[in-house]
């Protein structure tokens, strides 16, 4: 049906537009009227959802919702009090934009302006770097209140709070919080990277069950990546640092799932089937990153992410080095998943004896409870041990905690290798 095809064009423009009509409006608007873009963007997406069925999807559907977005706000100004003074003003302004095409390199070069603008203003240092977070995933990438909620691992309550905070501080200072000093830059960073990485892993793991990967949020991950790399303050190396990790691990992206939609492990994926320009760029962006003497958690990251990218196989990858760059980011960074992911790199390197030891010794592991590969890399370990009646244990733990359609088929086919009543193997470690 076309109504069914407008939903979802619209659904897929709403994550790619939104993240540009909120930042050209507040930039006109002001910050502390982000609530109000929001609603425009909102009610103009609405209005896509109603007309396009009717009349047809527009040659050029970004350009409408732009100027359909632009014409809503003119008239939202005329008729709200608080801004009945600068009407006039404002309207002009919204109005001379009208003339810059969409599509043209100078309506181009205003969103990007307008997007950075918004990254950098949403990384206050009066905000928390929660708060700082959630707005960007909010207003630069479209995200929904639920979708932050699981990519931040806290309450859709919470995350309502937290954006209400954070409107509700933009509205008291008003333009004092506008961003307009360059130099304010580097301390925002952060916030920045935290915030594109999150986007780009809620598009590689996905938390909605219907879809496991989303290629369009790990492209858009990317995008932001880059546009920020272009700014002087952002042209550093742990931008590009990101940026190679992101581009290993998007090559991946195609190798991931199969044809029927099901969730393919490393060691089984189609190593032709990974994008090869993509892991170029990200061999150019990691020697980029390398410049100067600054190592971040992004360098590492990045580093383990090439050394699979650049393996012909998966019994072919230095495991020995992974292991050893692990140990470095869980120096710099420690926590319990990077515990974890060391483990399973140690297994691959020395044998699952090995790996399953180092699994059962992980600090903190009890965080990791909850977390459905631990128990899985657990049972991996001891079927490749052929203790397959153990390994099904496991394995069911994980089904049991998999927070997707297409995680929990995985771990089903996990449970079907390990048959119950077969015997134990006894197999070398």
């Amino acid at each position: 049906m076309l109504t069914d095809n407008v939903r979802e064009l619209v659904d897929h423009l709403f994550r790619i537009e939104a993240g540009k009509m909120v930042p050209y409006l507040t930039r006109i608007l002001g910050l502390g009227r982000l609530d109000l873009a929001e609603d425009v963007v909102q009610d103009t997406l609405c209005r896509a959802m109603e007309t396009w069925p009717v009349h047809g999807v527009p040659e050029n559907p970004s350009a409408w919702l732009m100027r359909v977005a632009r014409n809503r706000a003119i008239d939202l100004i005329r008729r709200d009090a608080q801004f009945r003074y600068f009407s006039p003003e404002l309207t002009h302004l919204l109005k001379l934009r009208e003339n810059v095409l969409p599509g043209t390199p100078a309506f181009q070069n205003e969103i990007r302006d307008d997007q950075l603008r918004m990254m950098f203003s949403c990384c206050h240092p009066e905000l928390s770097m929660e708060a700082q977070v959630t707005l960007i995933l909010k207003t630069l990438c479209g995200f929904s209140v639920a979708e932050i909620a699981h990519a931040l691992l806290a309450s859709e309550e919470a995350i309502e709070k937290r954006l209400g905070r954070a409107k509700e501080f933009f509205r008291e200072a008003g333009a004092f919080v506008e961003f307009t000093d360059a130099e304010q830059i580097p301390g925002r960073l952060n916030a920045l990277y935290q915030a594109i990485y999150l986007l780009f892993n809620e598009g590689y793991h996905g938390s909605q069950s219907e879809q496991t990967v989303r290629d369009e949020l790990c492209f858009e991950a990317i995008h932001l990546a880059l546009l920020l790399s272009e700014h002087p303050h952002g042209n550093r190396p742990a931008t590009f640092a990101l940026l190679a990790l992101m581009c290993f691990h998007a090559s991946r992206l195609d190798g991931r799932m199969d044809e029927d939609g099901a969730l393919v492990q490393l060691e089984l994926q189609d190593r032709s089937k990974w994008d090869r320009d993509l892991i170029a760029r990200g061999f150019q962006f990691l020697e980029k990153s390398s410049m100067g003497y600054e190592l971040t958690e992004f360098h590492l990251q990045a580093g383990i992410a090439s050394l699979h990218c650049a393996a012909p196989s998966y019994k072919e990858t230095d495991w020995a080095k992974i292991v050893e760059f692990y140990g470095e980011l869980y120096r710099i960074s420690p926590s319990p998943i990077v515990a974890l992911n060391r483990a399973v790199a140690l297994g691959n390197s020395l044998g699952p004896k090995a790996g399953l030891a180092e699994l059962r010794n992980i600090p903190d592991g009890g965080q990791l409870w909850e977390y459905p590969f631990f128990p899985a890399a657990q049972g991996e370990f001891l079927r490749l041990l052929g203790r397959l009646e153990e390994a099904r244990e496991y394995f069911e733990k994980a089904e049991a905690l998999a927070r997707s359609r297409t995680e929990s088929e995985f771990f089903a086919r996990k449970i079907e290798s390990c048959p119950p009543g077969f015997a134990q193997l006894n197999l070398p470690g």
